[in-house]
């Protein structure tokens, strides 16, 4: 079952709409019927009553001024033998005369040649009689799905004296007006369903309308990153709640900008102190050594010494070699903070790989391309940086394997040149994967890690990207592709 709550804003209103619609019509088409249904009983009523005043006046002319017989009780049957058949298809109801104990006198549903059927009146229908105000009761009635309006009332003689009780009976004949009722609410039914059809398409504009102005800040909001650069929302016609909400969402912006450039300003200091202190690391370890070789010279020499030539040419080796180390400590210190200029030129990547493979002189190193020329606009001196990175990495990760083997291969890829090293070393654990591409990480006891991370920068300088793929014992796959112009 679908949660209601999860449903967008968008459907709610849709659906709201909808069912509002729905129940007004359905309200609506209800209080039709029953205000028809009312109106038909009121109908009846009335006509009911508009026979009854009218037979009351015939049977009292009747009395008055055509009969010659007396005018009692024993004489209403024969006063209204024939007489009630006439008035009674008249005005079209049934009409039988009780005497003052209810008992029948003649009823215009009998005849000659039938049996009396008509019972004699009940003791509460008498007793009502007698009580009503108006010596008049009606008792609405209903037989085998058919309606019937029913009175009783006294006959009274001219000189106001009871003589008999007279029930007149009108059949509701409602199938016209069912008829009629049936048509209306088709045609009411008909216009229903275009009210519908129009309110669903009402809806679905106006849902689309109210909620236009909050998909588009959700889609901003959606797109809203930390390190880029986010636009602000711009709405030419807004409710007052959307504008309020767009302000709280562009001064969202502000802050979010504020606190990226404060992010970004924090983090490269932390970085360059982190780089600092590692400097200073690495520059302290040669310089221990260079200090102790100093003062161990400073104590044992001796000008007289005929072996001082030898000593003094060990001695000044040690510190050339701790100065080697200092420098190259230095040189890739400048290289990885010096972003690589984005130089190109026209080259021939098919050579200038082979080129930087031409200094290795290891046998497993086998270069595999099925190119003879490969074109790019790349800078030379820093795809051989990025070939001789990767290489060296490679021999260092297979050091230690018995039959080592590292594989060069140059692909052309659409618009763009893949360049792929695998070797078959220890490979790079999951926990260290991530860690990879970050500055002065490295697995080896020497070396301030700055390798990849300057490999990645001068590939992201000419829109290219590094990945790799590495299975501890395994080996590991760097690929690298740059775009040809």
């Amino acid at each position: 079952m679908v949660n209601f709550k999860n449903i967008s804003l968008r459907i709610r209103i849709f659906l709201s709409m909808i069912l509002l619609v729905l129940l007004a019509s359905i309200l609506i088409l209800g209080v039709t019927v029953y205000q028809y249904d009312e109106q038909t009983k009121d109908y009846n009523i009335q006509r009911f009553e508009r026979k009854e005043a009218t037979t009351n006046k015939t049977i009292e002319i009747e009395l008055s001024n055509k009969t010659t017989y007396p005018v009692n009780t024993e004489n209403l049957s024969k006063i209204f033998q024939n007489r009630i058949y006439e008035i009674s298809s008249i005005n079209k109801l049934n009409i039988s005369i009780f005497d003052l104990h209810g008992n029948l006198l003649v009823s215009s549903k009998t005849n000659a040649f039938e049996p009396n059927e008509i019972e004699p009146l009940s003791y509460k229908i008498l007793n009502e009689l007698v009580q009503s105000s108006n010596h008049r009761i009606l008792i609405p009635l209903e037989k085998d799905g058919i309606g019937y309006q029913t009175s009783f009332s006294y006959i009274n003689d001219s000189k106001s004296k009871r003589i008999g009780i007279i029930e007149l009976e009108f059949t509701q004949d409602n199938s016209e007006i069912e008829k009629e009722l049936k048509e209306f609410i088709s045609r009411l039914s008909l216009v229903y369903v275009l009210m519908f059809v129009v309110a669903i398409a009402l809806a679905y504009f106006l849902s689309s309308y109210i909620t236009r102005s909050i998909k588009s800040i959700s889609d901003k909001m959606e797109h809203t990153r930390l390190n880029e650069r986010n636009e602000k929302i711009t709405l030419n016609s807004a409710s007052s709640e959307i504008k309020t909400l767009v302000e709280a969402y562009n001064n969202m912006i502000d802050q979010l900008e504020e606190s990226a450039v404060k992010l970004a300003r924090s983090e490269r200091e932390q970085a360059w102190r982190e780089m600092a202190k590692q400097v200073a690391h690495e520059i302290k370890n040669p310089l221990t050594p260079m200090r102790l070789s100093v003062q161990s010279f400073e104590r044992k020499f001796n000008p007289e010494d005929e072996n001082i030539r030898e000593k003094l040419s060990e001695y000044s080796k040690t510190l050339i070699q701790q100065i080697d180390v200092m420098s190259s400590i230095a040189s890739a210190f400048s290289d990885f903070a010096k972003m690589p200029t984005q130089k190109r030129e026209r080259i021939n990547v098919i050579s200038v790989v082979k080129l930087a493979l031409d200094i290795f002189n290891e046998g497993f190193i086998t270069y595999i391309t099925e190119e003879t020329e490969l074109f790019a606009n790349l800078d030379k001196t820093q795809l051989i940086r990025i070939v001789t990175n990767l290489i060296k990495n490679a021999m260092q990760a297979s050091e230690k394997e018995e039959n080592p083997f590292i594989e060069v291969k140059v692909v052309s890829e659409m618009n763009n040149v893949k360049i792929i090293v695998s070797d078959n070393g220890k490979g790079i654990s999951e926990e260290l994967k991530s860690l990879i591409f970050e500055p002065k990480f490295t697995t080896k006891s020497s070396g301030m890690g700055l390798g990849l991370p300057m490999v990645k920068n001068i590939i992201e300088a000419y829109d290219g990207n590094i990945s790799f793929t590495s299975q501890e014992g395994v080996g590991t796959i760097f690929t690298v592709i740059l775009p040809k112009s």
